[in-house]
C-alpha cells in the first residue's frame, strides 16, 4: 500500500536459523518482534511503531528434496500425488540436508521446500518449470510463502494449503516445530498456526507436464488480470467474503459495488473503480485515510445489508 511509519530496528537473517537467533536476542533485550514477509497483505499505522521487524524478504530459497534418507525414515508422496494429511512427512531440517545431494527424478518426488521469505511468483515458476500442477490458482497473488502459509492465501482457484504438507514454525517460546496439514486444520484465510511463525514450507504437488501448466497460469491470469487493479499499490482484498448463506453468495466486493461503496474516496485512498474489495493508494495517502476509509465501506455494507465485513488484511500495531 506504500504507506506507514517506521521503527528502530529491522532485521533481515538469511536462514531460518540467523531468524531464530535474532528473534531470541530481541526477545531477550524486552522487544516487540513483528515479522513482515512481502507486505502484501498488510497495513502500517502511520508514526513510530513500538517494535522490532523480522524481515524474511533474504530467506529466498527454493529447493527440491533429493535421495531419499535411509532407515525407512522417508514419507516421500508416490508419483503425482497432492498433499496427504494422513501421511507423516520428513521434516523440513531433514529435506535441508538433503537438498545438498541430486534430486529424485521430477517423477518421483514431486515436492518442493521453500524458506519464508521465497517468493510466490518465484515458487509459480520453479513449479512451471518443473511441469508440476497443484500452483497454478495462485497465479497473480504477491507476497511470500510465510504470509501465504499464515494467512491460507489464495481465491477462487485454489488456496495455499491445498498443497502445503508440513510447516516448520517458531513458536513464541522460540522452539522450533513441524506441523503438518492435518495438525493445523487450516481454514479460510486462516493458516490455523496461530501465534507460531512461519520458517519454511513443504508443498507436495502433482506430476504434469511444462504446457499444461503454462496453460492453466495464463489463463488464470489473464482473467485476474481483467477484474483486478494489480499494477497499483494496494494490499490485496481488504475485506474477506462472507458466509454466503448471509450474503445470497455475493463476494465482499460485489456487496460493496451494489452499495455504492466504488471509487469512495479519503484523501489519497480510493476504493478500485475496477474491483470494489480494493483500496488503491493513488499518490501520497497516508494509512490514516486507508483506516478511515475502510470503516466508511463497512458502516456503508452494514447499513445498506446488515452484514458486518471483516478485514482480510492485517495491521500493524
Amino acid at each position: 500500500m506504500k504507506v506507514g511509519g517506521r521503527v528502530a530496528w529491522l532485521l533481515e537473517p538469511a536462514t531460518p536459523e540467523e531468524f531464530r537467533e535474532a528473534y531470541l536476542l530481541a526477545r531477550e533485550r524486552g522487544h516487540q518482534v513483528r515479522v513482515l514477509g512481502g507486505g502484501a497483505n498488510l497495513l502500517v499505522c502511520d508514526g513510530e511503531l513500538p517494535f522490532t521487524v523480522l524481515c524474511t524478504s533474504r530467506m529466498g530459497r527454493i529447493f527440491r528434496p533429493g535421495t531419499q534418507p535411509e532407515d525407512g525414515a522417508d514419507g516421500a508422496p508416490e508419483s503425482g500425488s497432492t498433499a496427504d494429511p494422513e501421511r507423516e512427512p520428513a521434516p523440513l531440517a531433514q529435506l535441508e540436508d538433503l537438498a545438498r545431494v541430486a534430486p529424485v527424478p521430477r517423477e518421483d518426488d514431486p515436492r518442493l521446500v521453500a524458506w519464508a521469505g521465497a517468493s510466490l511468483p518465484g515458487l509459480l515458476r520453479t513449479a512451471r518449470e518443473l511441469g508440476w500442477s497443484g500452483l497454478e490458482g495462485l497465479v497473480g497473488v504477491p507476497g511470500s510463502a510465510g504470509g501465504a502459509a499464515a494467512m491460507n492465501a489464495g481465491g477462487r482457484w485454489g488456496d495455499f494449503w491445498d498443497v502445503v504438507e508440513s510447516v516448520r514454525v517458531l513458536t513464541p517460546e522460540g522452539e522450533l516445530r513441524d506441523i503438518t496439514r492435518a495438525a493445523a486444520k487450516p481454514s479460510y484465510r486462516d493458516g490455523g498456526l496461530g501465534e507460531n511463525i512461519v520458517l519454511g514450507v513443504v508443498l507436495a504437488l502433482e506430476v504434469s507436464q511444462r504446457a499444461e501448466v503454462s496453460t492453466v497460469m495464463d489463463t488464470y491470469l489473464r482473467e485476474k488480470n481483467a477484474l483486478q487493479p494489480v499494477t497499483e499499490a494496494s494490499s490485496g482484498c481488504i475485506f474477506k467474503n462472507p458466509d454466503p448463506e448471509l450474503s445470497d453468495g455475493r463476494r465482499a466486493g460485489q456487496l460493496i459495488d451494489e452499495c455504492g461503496g466504488k471509487e469512495l474516496r479519503r484523501g489519497a485512498a480510493l476504493v478500485s473503480p475496477r474491483h470494489a474489495n480494493f483500496i488503491i493508494n493513488s499518490g501520497g495517502a497516508q494509512a490514516a485515510d486507508v483506516f478511515t476509509l475502510i470503516e466508511d465501506v463497512r458502516d456503508l455494507v452494514a447499513q445498506k445489508t446488515g452484514l458486518q465485513l471483516a478485514t482480510e488484511v492485517r495491521i500493524w500495531p
